[in-house]
């Protein structure tokens, strides 16, 4: 045992929060840490790597700028390093294309030595004579397991596709989720018609990908449970609550308080890029000059109830939100943009007594990231019902691993930023004192 290595702490998942939080501390020498992914190399959705597609946040939120603008894991430096720098400069856009952001990542991640990939975790159990976590690893290329140590873990194994209750258990051909959508794109624009189901960024970014092919003979349908096909709301004072002292009063609320406000705040995450609803209706309108019949529907306020296979096509059974009339509607292919969700890795099952839970039964998440009583567990986009909207902010994740890095290194290694809103949140009354006339 003695001759075995007690790492300060490994990451299990590879997404952009752990890469971030290994680029962190790559220059830290006093932790030594170790990231592990079953994947055989870095690849960021993959199936919507689109050509012309965006992220949503400026190229600030990349790795480690926000944390530390210095770091040799920027995204200014790989461009530096790729000799696109000017190139950048001269598009004059903040918003990177995702395709060159997940290249930004395969980058860092190949530069990282303490990123392995390939490499499946099975099983976490704890020594708890010498207080550390046994990690059983498989490796997928030769299928040895062996066993890693370490004092603390980070667990980054992200979101995955989720598809409505009457899914569960049903695996029809050609019913996919968004994240599969360009493993099927050739299928879809040789069949009769499609419908896309869902009202956010990936549904309308594979709509406005479509809708060319319905010059030919593919009709497309848009169906969407909310009124309209709304646009995420960025304004300035908005963007104010993706901030430290907004996640701080979020996470003083009550459970049923964070619960409820979650509720009404979809748009502040979960909508449509502004620039991108307009393109789809100037395209619209192009298409449809001279009155020239379009093979598109779009459908608000369309709740999909079921789906059903009859023959070579499926049947969707919708209610009218609202008017609460039932309709169908058939369809060849289906595109599910129902989002993502978190689901607990069946790895955790031997430490599950570490873990600590809310009465739902989710992770109970402390300020600081940890969800056990010795801070010894940190998560990465696990912590939405405790830390609010901004959890899965690609902007936010610098500055949630700042916070753990100065948690492993003991000291503060990166700054963390306090206050920056205008806004105040609470009734503070330090606050109010302080700048009251």
């Amino acid at each position: 045992m003695e001759n075995q290595k007690i790492y300060d702490i490994i990451g299990i998942g590879i997404g952009p929060f752990n890469l971030g939080l290994a680029a962190l501390l790559d220059p830290v020498e006093s932790v030594s840490s170790l990231f592990l992914d079953q994947a055989e190399g870095f690849n960021w959705h993959p199936g919507l790597m689109l050509d012309n597609a965006t992220l949503q946040v400026p190229f600030m939120a990349d790795l480690v700028t926000m944390a530390d603008p210095k770091s040799k894991y920027s995204f200014l430096n790989f461009l530096k390093e790729t000799d696109r720098l000017y190139k950048f400069y001269i598009r004059e856009d903040f918003y990177i294309l995702r395709k060159e952001y997940n290249l930004y990542c395969q980058w860092a991640a190949n530069l990282l030595p303490n990123c392995l990939f390939g490499k499946k975790v099975e099983n976490i159990s704890f020594n708890e004579a010498e207080q550390y976590y046994t990690i059983d690893v498989l490796d997928l290329k030769n299928n040895d397991v062996k066993k890693y140590h370490t004092k603390k873990l980070a667990l980054g194994t992200g979101t995955q596709p989720s598809l409505p209750s009457f899914m569960e258990d049903k695996n029809f051909p050609n019913v996919i989720h968004t994240s599969e959508y360009l493993n099927h794109k050739e299928n879809i624009i040789n069949a009769k018609s499609v419908s896309i189901i869902g009202s956010g960024q990936s549904a309308a970014e594979i709509f406005q990908d479509l809708l060319p092919e319905t010059n030919q003979d593919l009709f497309m349908s848009w169906f969407t449970r909310p009124d309209r096909f709304f646009p995420m709301e960025y304004s300035k004072l908005t963007l104010e609550l993706t901030s430290p002292e907004y996640v701080d009063h979020f996470y003083t609320m009550s459970s049923p308080q964070r619960k409820a406000l979650l509720a009404k705040q979809p748009p502040l995450y979960k909508g449509i890029n502004f620039d991108l609803i307009n393109d789809i209706f100037d395209t619209l309108y192009e298409m449809s000059v001279g009155n020239v019949p379009l093979n598109a529907a779009l459908r608000p306020s369309s709740q999909l109830d079921n789906i059903l296979p009859e023959g070579n096509t499926y049947v969707l059974n919708f209610t009218h939100v609202q008017d609460q009339a039932t309709f169908t509607h058939e369809s060849e292919y289906i595109i599910l943009a129902t989002g993502y969700k978190y689901k607990e890795p069946k790895f955790l099952k031997g430490i599950e007594n570490h873990i600590q839970r809310t009465e739902e039964g989710l992770f109970d998440v402390s300020r600081h990231y940890t969800i056990d009583a010795k801070e010894r567990i940190f998560v990465q986009n696990a912590e939405l019902h405790t830390h609010g909207f901004v959890t899965p902010d690609l902007g936010m994740g610098a500055y949630r691993n700042a916070i753990i890095v100065n948690a492993l290194a003991g000291r503060e290694v990166y700054v963390v930023e306090k206050r920056i809103a205008f806004q105040q949140f609470n009734t503070s009354k330090a606050w109010t004192a302080k700048h009251s006339s």
